[in-house]
């Protein structure tokens, strides 16, 4: 109780303080990461399986089933689910949220490590993934053309990724929507038969120099050397000069037997911007990098590699997802003006001075709160954005409580200083009872277990670090000022403002109140009605544990019927895109077909 008159006392060390406290917050704003989305790692792990050829009658029974059999043995294992498509089968493994999500997924890789020699040999990807929340695309580019080949496409789209992966904060960027690049071999069985050369020979050649065998190593005096065959191709020439057979005199090359260009694989999948053909390049973020920063950067690499591209390719900047964050920083710019305004009219009854001082603590109440959100690993999303909005309206409380009383101690005759001191003390239990109150209203969601708790932590965190904050400013700074600024009115019932809202407190709810006291019994019943019709309520409300999010976009899902062909759900497709291009609300349309949007 002693902490109002130690902060009035010692002005020398409190100002230091409420300028400390005010840089620290000013540096949290400046620095702190900004997201959409809180980015936190999760217990879940995919395993994918790429055999070409395969049934999924084979790939059940010679791959998943042996995987789903071992991963299952593992601890804290929630659930296993395996999806299996012609050639690909992806095991999905779900852990409980109580493990350390870094030593499961070791264990996971130690398994299908353990696991993958008895696995059929001639599969062509064995990878496991893990899962974190920031693995989302902050950024969607297309580069659009409808006479560009896919080999300059191609190399365009590479080449931008290579670009954003040199940005600072960028974790990943990946280029989709094209088919990729092969090399075709096409060989003439007519001069195989000529030469007397089988085609497995042929194939054997191909492909035994296209693969990167460890050779071990080598001792030489004091120094070890790891020796590597390396036989990747890089040039069609090098395939067309792989040989075949033959005798010294006349050895046979595959460009002898075989026609060799690039080709493409079939397109599995299109992708368009407004309706053209396009390639996606798309970047994800690192946890804690700040979107704002990040999005400079990609922008910047993009206006200078823009400048490079033929006339016939164009860029459209089809995703942007900084533009969400500002929108919420804007917002909670606009109701951090209308908190200040608010306070400013609300208070004119006790003066201008107190008016201020009540001011004052928003920005340092929300300063000390976002200092506190970084330095326990928070950031700046929608989660924490809403908890401060929230706190916007509970955290004045305690400070307008303090002024008040002061300005009542002064209207009775005490100093400045020492109404600072009694009146802060006189409410000292009382402010700290309704802090602790407001505080145990947010437990609740800073225990929400599992992902849902992690995901929305950081709205109760936000809400918590700024009304304790807000308690601390109301209990030292909030005196220190009011014993440094306020005036005592010369009228003892105080300014004509406040002498008019008692006036009209004493002919309202005076009355009102006098009843209800004189009547307990009918005034808690008529609570409870109040209280059990609200309840009523809800149904015709509705219940969601997060709101609707709000971002201006709509998902279209076009499904075919099992066995359609890319031509016929690409028609389907190509109808949503009319219909949509016609809305004058519309301002793009981004078409996938045989996969989702990359997110």
């Amino acid at each position: 109780m002693k902490i109002a008159e130690f902060s009035v006392r010692n002005r020398q060390f409190t100002l230091v303080a409420f300028i400390g406290l005010l840089a620290m917050g000013v540096s949290a704003v400046l620095s702190i990461p900004r997201a959409e989305d809180p980015a936190f790692p999760g217990p879940y792990y995919t395993v994918i399986a790429v055999y070409p050829g395969a049934s999924p009658t084979d790939l059940e029974q010679l791959v998943a089933d042996p995987l789903e059999k071992k991963l299952r043995a593992l601890d804290d294992i929630k659930a296993v689910r395996t999806t299996i498509q012609d050639g690909v089968a992806v095991v999905g493994v779900e852990s409980n949220y109580s493990v350390d999500v870094d030593k499961k997924y070791d264990e996971v890789v130690r398994e299908v490590n353990a696991l993958k020699p008895s696995l059929p040999p001639d599969l062509a990807r064995l990878d496991i993934q893990r899962w974190n929340a920031s693995d989302v695309n902050i950024v969607q580019v297309a580069l659009v053309s409808e006479t560009a080949p896919y080999s300059e496409m191609d190399r365009r789209a590479r080449a931008l990724r290579d670009e954003f992966e040199k940005v600072p904060g960028v974790k990943r960027s990946e280029v989709w929507g094209y088919p990729k690049r092969e090399v075709k071999v096409s060989i003439d069985l007519g001069r195989l038969a000529e030469l007397h050369i089988p085609l497995s020979q042929v194939l054997g050649a191909i492909g035994g120099e296209s693969a990167n065998i460890p050779g071990g190593g080598v001792d030489a005096g004091e120094r070890k050397f790891n020796v590597r065959t390396s036989g990747s191709y890089r040039s069609v020439d090098e395939v067309r000069q792989t040989v075949v057979g033959g005798s010294p005199g006349a050895i046979v090359r595959v460009g002898d037997v075989a026609d060799v260009q690039w080709g493409y694989q079939e397109q599995a999948a299109l992708a368009r911007f407004d309706g053209k053909r396009a390639v996606w390049v798309t970047a994800n973020m690192k946890d804690r990098a700040n979107i704002m920063d990040v999005q400079a950067g990609l922008w910047s690499r993009l206006d200078a590699f823009e400048k490079t591209l033929p006339k016939s390719i164009v860029v459209g900047r089809a995703f942007d997802q900084s533009k969400n964050v500002r929108a919420r920083l804007s917002r909670l710019a606009e109701d951090f003006g209308i908190a200040i305004l608010l306070v400013l009219i609300t208070l004119l009854p006790l003066g201008f001075r107190a008016s201020a001082i009540v001011m004052v603590s928003i920005p340092l109440s929300l300063a000390i709160g976002m200092t506190l959100l970084n330095a326990t690993g928070f950031t700046i999303n929608q989660m924490s954005i809403v908890g401060f909005v929230i706190a916007l309206g509970l955290l004045v409380d305690d400070s307008i409580v303090v002024v008040e009383n002061i300005s009542r101690f002064m209207r009775n005759g005490y100093s400045r200083v020492e109404a600072a001191i009694a009146g802060t003390q006189q409410i000292f239990v009382a402010v700290l009872g309704t802090t602790a109150t407001l505080i145990f209203a947010f437990v609740p969601l800073l225990m929400l277990p599992e992902g849902a708790g992690k995901f929305i932590r950081g709205l109760p965190a936000a809400a918590v670090y700024t009304i304790l904050a807000s308690l601390v400013v109301s209990l030292t700074i909030v005196p220190f000022l009011a014993s440094m600024f306020l005036k005592p009115h010369a009228n003892p019932g105080g300014n004509a403002a406040l002498r008019w809202m008692n006036r009209a407190i004493e002919a309202t709810y005076s009355p009102v109140l006098h009843v209800a006291l004189a009547h307990p019994v009918r005034t808690l019943a008529v609570a409870a009605i109040l209280f059990v019709g609200s309840l009523t309520l809800v149904p015709a409300i509705g219940f969601s544990l997060f709101p609707k999010a709000g971002t201006p976009q709509v998902l279209v899902t076009v499904d075919g019927p099992g066995g359609a062909s890319l031509a016929a759900t690409d028609s389907a497709v190509r109808f949503v895109e009319r219909v949509l291009q016609k809305r004058s609300d519309v301002r793009h349309v981004y078409a996938n077909v045989g996969r989702g949007n990359p997110v």
